[in-house]
């Protein structure tokens, strides 16, 4: 089996072409509309025991490459703006190149026999709408998947053994069958793919963080189901 580690929502930073239309909007950008806060910290510490290792460095309220292209999500209310060519442009030179260098990887990979576990690390705001997210860590998986629901499971076994603080729970806060970039790659690769989104609750970054003692221990719970 080989890991293949990426971050939809690594960053809040806009290109200098499109910067203008932003200008108005850097307090949006740096809260959870703009990237996952804390997300890319924790996919620098897990990257070294990864296979292959991606992350997109612009933010998801230019074009949300975690999104179909045919999805109303596409493009935030800021880049809604933009005319139909410089959306074509981000398109072509900006989701397209980041999802194609991961579907790409992982042809390769599954191409030699392997089995390709794509782990996609991503954070979710603690209280949304006024509703709490009353769990730490979510795993978003499909559970018509054998394989994807098998290795999820036992997943939330490894979490729950090393966080037992914590509370670990599946296809939420989001379901995992929902549109996104690892929805789209198992109709691609309909065997020898799992695909799986871990959600971290951003509350944790807010307190005292142990990066080094809670991404140890992520990273034991990934490598002992590798």
């Amino acid at each position: 089996m080989k890991l293949i580690l990426t971050c939809e929502h690594a960053s809040s930073a806009i290109p200098n072409e499109f910067s203008s239309i932003f200008k108005n909007h850097k307090k949006r950008l740096q809260t959870h509309e703009g990237y996952d806060i804390g997300a890319f910290e924790i996919f620098k510490t897990l990257e070294h025991i990864a296979d292959f290792s991606y992350h997109y460095s612009w933010s998801r309220l230019l074009i949300e490459v975690n999104r179909s292209l045919h999805h109303p999500s596409l493009f935030s209310s800021i880049s809604k703006s933009l005319a139909d060519e410089e959306k074509q442009n981000l398109q072509n030179h900006y989701y397209q190149p980041y999802r194609q260098s991961i579907q790409n990887r992982i042809e390769e990979i599954i191409n030699t026999g392997e089995i390709v576990l794509h782990l996609s690390i991503h954070s979710f705001t603690p209280i949304l709408n006024g509703n709490i997210r009353n769990t730490e860590f979510g795993i978003l998986y499909d559970p018509k998947r054998k394989l994807e629901k098998e290795w999820a499971k036992n997943f939330k076994s490894e979490l729950k053994s090393n966080f037992n603080n914590f509370r670990v729970r599946m296809n939420y806060p989001y379901l995992g069958k929902a549109d996104g970039f690892t929805t789209s790659l198992r109709k691609k690769f309909p065997n020898n793919y799992i695909g799986i989104e871990l959600e971290i609750n951003q509350k944790l970054f807010k307190k005292p963080f142990n990066f080094q003692d809670y991404t140890l221990k992520l990273q034991n719970c990934v490598s002992n189901l590798k």
